[in-house]
């Protein structure tokens, strides 16, 4: 099972502070044991809201509206893509990272809010997902795959 595993923004990161040295070591420990079970898809972190923007469609009408914006609660500071057998190992997983991204806080045994949500599976869109939509769908991520190796990001 794939769940997206979303940080999400505190006033700190939405101020652009960077984590602390504690942290960001911690967090990258638990992404490279992810990585090294297999776990991990992908994951990353985010610049503020103020270096972000929204696109917005009313009635046909395009608008760009651009950050910082202001509902840190509704923001995200980064993601990870996973794949386990369970709920209850994606919780685990997110327990650790939880508790690696409060590393160097004021208070890092009540800090962190982590919102996990589970993929759908091919069986999610049963008839509608045809088998030209599931190759189409499996030659784009092939893709991407392809395009995240040449990344130089």
């Amino acid at each position: 099972m794939r769940f997206m595993m979303v940080f999400k923004a505190s006033e700190e990161s939405e101020a652009g502070q960077p984590p602390s040295e504690e942290g960001l070591t911690a967090m990258g420990l638990v992404m490279a044991e992810m990585a090294e079970k297999g776990v991990l898809l992908a994951g990353d972190g985010l610049l503020p809201s103020s270096h972000g923007f929204r696109l917005q469609l009313d009635d046909g009408k395009r608008r760009v509206v651009d950050g910082p914006f202001t509902e840190t609660k509704e923001l995200i500071a980064g993601f990870c893509l996973i794949e386990v057998a369970s709920r209850e190992e994606a919780a685990e997983w997110g327990w650790r990272c939880i508790a690696a991204d409060a590393r160097g806080t004021d208070d890092p045994e009540n800090s962190g809010l982590l919102e996990i949500r589970p993929v759908p599976t091919a069986e999610f869109f049963g008839d509608n997902y045809t088998d030209e939509a599931r190759e189409r769908n499996d030659q784009t991520f092939q893709k991407a795959a392809e395009n995240l190796q040449k990344s130089n990001t």
